[in-house]
């Protein structure tokens, strides 16, 4: 073959292979969406995948199908959509453990920036911080005065080592160098009993699980957790806003997608999940779990995803954060 006839095929193969992806970008989807949401059934994460799911199939014009793959704090399912083809065809709904589980855990089966991508960032939720009633205090500074009068004598209450509930206390322990015990629960609702009876002091709570404990003071709510107040709890101040500058912890829950997705398609569905959370029944599902719709670019998305990464991994070094301890 000469070089002349050389040149011209391999000109031709780039050629189909442009021709090939322009054409299946433009078609995409030609059938079913699945998002893989990591957690059993029943929690915020499922809630928010599934009402996702139904807008975004809507602007798509294909289904998405939310499927639970629960498993190791999300390592499971996160690892399926990493070793996905990148097709645009397999995404990933997912909490802030994804840029804890790479610090905390001592390895994972999956490298988060080079396997996955960001498409969105889809809602942001503050955690809320509530006390039992038995420590008789009523007000943030009152809360972090008696914990600096009483080193030693806080326990607080977490969904499990790790969370973000977790590293939320952890953080409020560095920031105010107070001195407390972390208590892990299976759930953070399974710590509200032993709160109300003061076994427990305190917890850094999803607004979802927080409700209906705070509804009748059963648990007092003090303050939230992020940069400005949450509808939810209107009357409550940020922490920032209440001494602590610069604390802030978002609940937020981002789409994921494999390295290598065309970059049309990832244009398309990130216009689909900007139109899916426009919709007034979306904005209003989620404000039943305290959660805002938040929408962003996909380097937006990343930009945001590094920097929590780099905060969680400071906590973690610095409070020696293992998944045993």
């Amino acid at each position: 073959m000469t070089t002349k006839l050389r040149m011209s095929t391999i000109a031709a193969a780039i050629g189909l292979s442009l021709l090939s992806t322009a054409t299946f970008a433009q078609s995409y989807p030609t059938k079913p969406v699945k998002l893989v949401l990591p957690y059993s059934p029943g929690g915020v994460v499922d809630f928010i995948g599934r009402t996702l799911a139904q807008h975004v199939g809507d602007a798509l014009g294909q289904p998405v199908v939310a499927e639970n793959r629960p498993g190791a704090g999300g390592i499971v399912g996160t690892d399926v959509v990493a070793r996905a083809q990148p097709d645009g065809y397999t995404l990933l709904l997912m909490d802030p453990a994804i840029v804890i589980n790479p610090t905390l855990q001592e390895s994972v089966p999956y490298d988060l920036f080079k396997q996955l991508d960001t498409v969105s960032v889809v809602s942001s939720s503050p955690l809320v911080l509530v006390v039992s009633p038995g420590l008789n205090v009523k007000t943030f500074a009152e809360f972090v005065a008696y914990g600096k009068a009483n080193p030693g004598k806080l326990n607080f209450a977490s969904a499990g080592i790790g969370t973000t509930p977790h590293l939320a206390g952890e953080l409020y322990k560095q920031s105010t160098g107070i001195v407390a015990t972390h208590v892990p629960y299976k759930g953070i609702g399974a710590s509200y009993t032993d709160m109300m009876s003061n076994k427990v002091q305190f917890a850094f709570s999803s607004i979802a699980g927080a409700l209906p404990f705070t509804g009748d003071n059963r648990v007092i709510a003090l303050a939230t957790t992020g940069e400005t107040r949450n509808d939810v709890y209107a009357d409550k101040p940020t922490v920032a806003e209440s001494g602590i500058k610069g604390f802030s912890v978002d609940l937020w829950l981002a789409v994921f997608a494999p390295v290598g997705l065309p970059a049309d398609v990832k244009t398309k569905l990130n216009a689909a999940i900007k139109t899916a959370l426009e919709k007034p029944e979306l904005k209003a599902a989620f404000a039943k779990v305290g959660a805002s719709p938040r929408g962003t670019t996909p380097d937006v998305g990343a930009a945001f995803v590094k920097a929590d990464f780099e905060k969680w991994k400071k906590v973690i070094v610095e409070g020696k954060i293992k998944p045993t301890n």
